[in-house]
């Protein structure tokens, strides 16, 4: 359900990709520290990114950690804090396969996954692992079939253009059958149609919104006329956006093309609640730089926020 008055969840997303820990490449050594000091402080959750690797015309090739390996690592050394993936590519993995990998780390973690899934849109990574890149948001849409059925139900029989799964069972269940939270990170209007038919949970990143507040307000609407159009009241599906925040006064601005949230914790904890006031229900923050001791200071703004 969407928020109704009180303040959003607050996650943070952790750094996996190369030279994205203040220009180092986090080892599973900082993820582990990084994690712990977030549950350690009150954070909420703590999410992870799918990607193999990262181009982009005005940087060198950055390799990713594979987000599945790390999630069901941070599942067994974490104790409170929910795990999300930021969005899972669904072109990476066959679709019954994931809803196991789900399900399994669920049963790690002891019920604390949220799935995350995104059609993918970084031509690159498929290239190199050869992946299709054609017809995303219609191999999406087979796909989803898939792990809905599959993670609602326990068994789906399916056969698509892209995804076949014949008389298929997910077996053995996890301590939530059928309650997995999906999330669908999306703005297009085929995959927003398939957020209100098959997901608990939107999901938009900050480039979307311009990394602020007043950016969420027109696609919120278009979340809204989306489940409106499915037959779904727009109060069931919860709503999460991802923020970018800066602690330094010139915080590195590799892949990114949106301003820092900065300032003193109030100022920025003011944007954090501006948007829990539009019915966000969960505000992942993405934080530069992107360590460990960045997760401290964010301490007074997970205060400032929460009152």
């Amino acid at each position: 359900m969407t928020n109704t008055g009180s303040m959003s969840k607050l996650g943070i997303i952790l750094p996996v990709a190369e030279w994205r820990m203040d220009g180092e490449t986090p080892r599973w050594s900082d993820l582990l520290a990084m994690s712990l000091k977030a549950e350690e402080i009150g954070f909420d959750s703590i999410w992870v990114v799918d990607h193999l690797i990262v181009e982009s015309p005005t940087e060198p090739m950055a390799g990713v950690w594979e987000g599945w390996s790390l999630l069901a690592a941070l599942a067994a050394v974490t104790d409170r804090v929910e795990l999300g993936s930021l969005v899972t590519c669904i072109g990476f993995r066959n679709p019954a396969l994931l809803a196991k990998m789900a399900e399994t780390v669920d049963e790690i973690s002891g019920g604390r996954l949220v799935l995350g899934l995104g059609a993918g849109h970084h031509e690159p990574e498929y290239r190199q692992f050869g992946f299709p890149f054609d017809h995303r948001v219609s191999r999406f849409e087979e796909a989803i079939q898939i792990i809905h059925g599959l993670l609602r139900d326990g068994h789906v029989d399916f056969q698509g253009d892209y995804h076949q799964a014949e008389n298929c069972v997910l077996r053995p269940r996890g301590p939530r059958p059928g309650q997995i939270p999906i999330m669908i990170g999306t703005t297009g209007p085929r995959m927003l149609d398939l957020t209100a038919r098959f997901a608990d949970h939107w999901n938009v990143y900050f480039d979307k919104t311009g990394n602020t507040a007043e950016g969420l307000k027109p696609l919120l609407e278009k979340v809204d006329e989306a489940c409106e159009k499915a037959g779904r009241d727009p109060k069931t599906l919860e709503r999460s956006v991802s923020v970018l925040v800066g602690l330094d006064d010139d915080p590195d601005a590799r892949g990114v093309s949106v301003p820092y949230l900065t300032g003193s914790p109030e100022e920025i904890a003011t944007e954090l609640r501006a948007c829990s006031d539009l019915g966000i229900d969960h505000i992942q923050i993405r934080v530069e730089p992107n360590t460990v001791e960045s997760v401290e200071r964010l301490r007074e703004v997970l205060k400032a926020a929460r009152g």
